[in-house]
């Protein structure tokens, strides 16, 4: 910082031993102004560094900067390109802290002093060489803008080098953007200073205003980018802590019953490939998998000892047993999002004709997912072991689904079920493809006996 400096300092000496003043100092004085608007407004964009995200800055500040270059020399050039630091956000934001980033501030500073003036004397230096006014001055610009962004490269490079980041990776972030930039900026600083000349001064307002504007709209548009991604990011994140949680009530449930967590998974996976079989979005397949996972949850609020029995349930006990539903929507609805995977879970035991529990919905009022489960819940009841009877064949487990239709099961939701079935492999019938064994290495579900008998007694 302080070679940086001393070398800042003397080479302003030097342009002002050799004659070189501050031009139009009124005119010198909005550039700065610009350039440190310019600088406040600075977008922010992201950049992928060896599968880092990193967050780089670019303004329009080399614009007034240019300019002056270009009209007024390098002293001016110098000073425009120094002011801008005076704009610097992380300056603004903690200029009243203990520490304010005065080291980085003196850094960039003496940098934009030594560019702004390399880019002056390389502009004035054009100028003579190109015999037409305007072709001198694009020339001019051009030389200019290539000295000022590869000085810029140069400071970039060193300073990478000065954190022990290696320099290829500081040059490939920043010279994309220089091979951009420089043909942009030449011809408009180029027509700019020939209205500047020829025209009127107050060109300039007209010309740097709509162009911080425009900086600022694309930051804008910027930041809109970032808070998309970020929200997306959000999202995947709660779609992510959304089965972790749902594993979780699966694992607690498990405790009490070795079998269910299987059962879950398989009902999960039934489920969701019914929605997408159906046609339905895709957010609707992820909200029938969760739902499918966390169904039977109510079970963990049953007295001791009902679902380990191994025979059958007297009529006082199934009544217990029905209540799991009903537990299931009281222990989710304390989560806020999922609010409607309870709703679901609540009516998994509705059927068709109004006779299931706990409302006795009909038809349509029972939600589309509670169908959807009731049907994967009964058929992968019927195709597990139980300890007081063996596993159903698939072909008799689909036959009775297909006997339970507009009864208990909604039509067209085992008609895609069906449909499913018919061109899938037996260990998918079955449930014996590893992901069916996500959380436990076999199913149980006693509330899958209440299906089947209900199946039987259509048979």
């Amino acid at each position: 910082m302080t070679a940086l400096a001393v070398a800042a300092m003397a080479m302003a000496g030097a342009l002002i031993a050799a004659g070189y003043t501050l031009q139009s100092p009124m005119t010198v004085l909005a550039l700065a102004t610009a350039a440190a608007v310019a600088e406040r407004i600075s977008v922010r964009f992201a950049v992928a560094q060896r599968g880092l995200a990193k967050t780089e800055e670019q303004s329009i500040h080399l614009l007034p900067t240019l300019f002056a270059a270009v009209l007024f020399g390098p002293l001016a050039a110098g000073a425009v390109g120094a002011a801008s630091m005076l704009g610097d956000p992380e300056l603004i934001a903690r200029r009243d802290a203990e520490r304010a980033p005065r080291l980085k501030w003196a850094t960039y500073t003496s940098t934009r002093f030594i560019s702004g003036a390399a880019m002056g004397l390389a502009a004035q230096a054009t100028l003579s060489l190109v015999p037409s006014e305007f072709g001198e001055l694009i020339a001019a610009s051009l030389v200019g803008a290539v000295v000022g962004e590869g000085l810029d490269v140069f400071f970039s490079g060193l300073t990478a080098s000065v954190r022990g980041r290696p320099i290829r990776d500081a040059f490939r972030t920043i010279v994309p953007v220089v091979l951009t930039s420089a043909p942009v900026y030449a011809p408009i600083v180029a027509l700019l200073a020939f209205m500047y000349v020829r025209v009127s001064p107050w060109t300039l307002a007209l010309f740097l205003v709509p162009a911080m504007a425009a900086q600022r709209l694309y930051g804008l548009y910027q930041e809109q980018r970032q808070l998309a991604d970020d929200l997306s990011t959000a999202n995947e994140t709660l779609e992510r802590a959304n089965l972790q949680f749902a594993a979780a009530l699966i694992a607690t449930l498990d405790a009490r019953d070795q079998y269910t967590a299987g059962h879950s998974a398989a009902v999960a996976i039934y489920s969701r490939d019914i929605v997408e079989r159906m046609g339905l979005a895709p957010g609707i397949q992820e909200h029938a998998y969760l739902c499918g996972l966390v169904h039977d949850i109510g079970k963990i609020g049953l007295p001791p000892g009902l679902l380990e029995k191994p025979g059958a349930l007297t009529l006082e006990e199934r009544r217990q047993m029905q209540e799991h539903s009903a537990i299931g929507e009281r222990i989710l609805a304390h989560v806020d999002e999922y609010s409607e995977i309870a709703r679901v879970v609540r009516h998994h035991h509705e059927r068709i004709d109004g006779q299931g529990y706990p409302d006795g919905l009909v038809e349509e009022d029972i939600p589309l997912v509670s169908r959807i489960i009731a049907v994967a819940d009964a058929y992968n009841a019927m195709t597990s072991d139980r300890p007081y009877r063996d596993a159903m064949p698939s072909r008799v487990a689909r036959l009775r689904l297909a006997q339970a239709v507009d009864s208990q099961f909604d039509t067209s939701v085992v008609a895609v079920f069906e449909a499913i079935l018919a061109g899938a492999p037996e260990d998918y019938r079955l449930a014996q493809r590893p992901d069916f064994r996500e959380f436990a290495q076999s199913t149980y579900d006693e509330s899958g006996t209440e299906a089947v008998d209900s199946v039987a007694d259509v048979a």
